[in-house]
């Protein structure tokens, strides 16, 4: 196979300096044995499984509704099409390409953006601080629906307040503004004890309760990822389809409930005007990108699995339609409950519908289900199909450390895979402790709003960057045609050099220059913990231009050299062509 065009940047810097550069083959793999997935389907599940999470459920929604209702879905496709999709084509034509994680493999496409592989890493830790803490709740009201009633079905409890109204079944109940459902009070009262707290000031002490159904998540997660993807791609089979199952029950369930209809109408019915709003497009392409989830380093560990000739532009086709569908879907189960809420108070639906996030599936959904028919089953289902949605994107999450750390330093971790997830987990472990305090809802908030806000989706441009103009996009269609057989048509090339990356640039300076007040609960946060949310983005962006320099000041050679080697892909083993990569050149 002849190789590859150079991009620009080579052309002024390479060429001159080191001669014609050349495409990288992939790693010669009985040189460097690596896990395969069992079959295909353990590999389509587990990218299922981390794109379908929680977000899909509380996020869509509550976005699609606020942002035009079926008017939302014109921006959301159109970002779909020219920014989330593109990107998750590519990272998995990455990742299955080079066979390497985050951290390595930027030796093979543009070393100078090595820092990227790290800042991943650190937003995976993150991530892990809080996201599992969610479950954790959600593990919590799983073992309080184990009752023949559930325990936010009424305001006859310890934790209950005065301002407690329990208006299903009763007549002339009067709804103000301090009223509190019995759900509500559950949730902050009980369930996190979050009147204990006078902010983030003082959380207080650590819930035990919280803290055992942490450690209890934390080992599912370790016994799922100690021996890699023999073991993750069995646990999906479970993690991934149980909630689609779940989800068509609770469907079934919502549409039979007096004002479903309600709900639905509210859901979809279209504000074109709000199209004129550049809100609405910002959050269509936020919700897309945090959606599919390129930048996590995710989809390049999983596909790194997989086998050199796996037709990853179908997969890229298959789950980003899956995930995106899934959304939509979640949208009727919710929203069918939330017009039945709104019938049983007497109040519109967007009376019902004002909270959003974690609030939205531990408040307002449980409440519903409490005075159901069924109550008890329904819960249970419920709280069974969060767990399960939040442990597959906890799976990818640390996955992508795994891979990119022990790919990075194989002569130190190679053999010791358990003992690494067991310290990594610890770490996890040990950074959530601040969650689970009383006030550990506005941690929470925090890491949730700052920990993978804006950085995420600095990085996922700057990956694009570097994989389009530095590697060069010929380059890698090349690589695509050595797996695929084909190279990628015209539109995907758009999209990767120039469309994706403006959209990308267009969020992320949109979201730094509209930022409203941080609120929970009615609680304000001060001005001192929006600049420590600011130094948590910060911490793992900073990465980036901290490898740049050390980069450049370490390379020998004047400036233009320096330039040109760190830019440039460095050498690899020729692979076989058994493995379909052919005579392409190496350096």
């Amino acid at each position: 196979a002849a190789a590859p065009a150079p991009s620009v940047l080579e052309l002024l810097l390479i060429k001159p300096c080191l001669g014609p550069p050349a495409s990288p083959a992939a790693p010669n793999p009985q040189a460097q044995p690596r896990d395969k997935w069992s079959k295909k389907m353990d590999f389509l599940l587990s990218v299922v499984g981390f794109a379908v999470d929680l977000g899909n459920v509380w996020r869509f929604p509550y976005i699609c509704y606020q942002n035009g209702g079926g008017a939302f879905l014109i921006p959301y496709t159109l970002m779909a099409v020219f920014g989330g999709v593109p990107l998750f084509y590519m990272e998995l034509a990455l990742g299955q390409f080079h066979r390497t994680g985050a951290i390595p493999i930027w030796k093979r496409i543009c070393p100078i953006f090595k820092g990227i592989g790290f800042a991943i890493c650190i937003i995976g830790l993150y991530v892990s601080f809080y996201y599992n803490t969610i479950i954790a709740w959600a593990l919590y009201y799983f073992y309080s629906s184990f009752s023949g009633t559930l325990p936010w079905a009424s305001c006859d409890n310890p934790w209950n307040t005065p301002d407690c109204t329990n208006y299903f079944g009763k007549s002339n109940v009067t709804w103000t503004n301090f009223s509190r459902s019995p759900a509500e009070e559950f949730y902050t009262r009980k369930v996190l004890e979050i009147q204990k707290s006078g902010g983030l000031y003082d959380i207080g002490g650590i819930r035990w309760q919280l803290l055992l159904c942490l450690f209890l998540i934390f080992t599912i997660v370790y016994f799922s990822l100690w021996k890699g993807v023999k073991t993750s791609g069995k646990v999906v089979w479970v993690t991934a389809t149980l909630p689609y199952v779940v989800l068509l029950i609770l469907l079934i369930r919502g549409a039979t409930l007096p004002g479903a209809w309600r709900g639905v109408v509210f859901y979809l019915r279209p504000d074109w005007g709000k199209l004129l709003s550049t809100s609405v497009w910002v959050d269509a392409a936020a919700q897309i990108f945090f959606s599919l989830g390129p930048g996590f380093g995710v989809l390049l560990a999983l596909a790194s699995y997989n086998h050199f000739h796996n037709n990853c532009y179908r997969d890229a086709l298959v789950t980003s339609a899956v995930n995106c569908l899934t959304s939509f879907l979640s949208g009727f189960v919710i929203f069918t409950v939330l017009g039945y809420m709104a019938e049983m108070r007497d109040v519109e639906v967007e009376d019902v519908a004002r909270d959003k996030g974690p609030s939205l599936l531990f408040i307002t959904y449980p409440e519903a289900i409490a005075n159901m028919v069924g109550s008890t089953f329904f819960a249970i289902i419920f709280f069974l199909m969060m767990i399960t949605l939040g442990l597959d994107s906890t799976f990818g999450g640390l996955e992508a450390v795994i891979t990119a750390v022990m790919d990075e330093y194989p002569h130190v971790l190679a053999g010791r895979r358990e003992l690494f997830v067991l310290g990594l987990i610890t770490v996890c472990f040990l950074g959530s402790l601040s969650t689970l305090t009383y006030g550990g809802a506005y941690v929470v908030k925090l890491l949730e709003e700052f920990g993978a806000g804006c950085s995420i989706l600095a990085v996922v441009l700057l990956e694009t960057i570097a994989v389009s103009w530095f590697y060069g996009i010929q380059r890698f269609s090349h690589d695509v045609k050595a797996m695929l057989g084909f190279t990628p048509g015209l539109f995907w090339k758009l999209c990767w050099v120039a469309i994706s990356p403006a959209l990308l640039a267009f969020i992320v300076i949109s979201s730094l220059l509209e930022q409203p007040p941080l609120t929970l609960f009615e609680y304000q946060y001060p001005e001192w913990s929006i600049s420590v949310g600011f130094l948590v983005g910060a911490s793992s962006f900073i990465c980036i231009p901290l490898y740049m320099v050390y980069k450049l000041v370490w390379t020998p050679g004047s400036l233009k050299q320096r330039l040109a080697v760190c830019i440039r892909p460095e050498k690899l083993m020729r692979a076989p062509q058994a493995e379909g990569v052919g005579m392409a050149p190496v350096l």
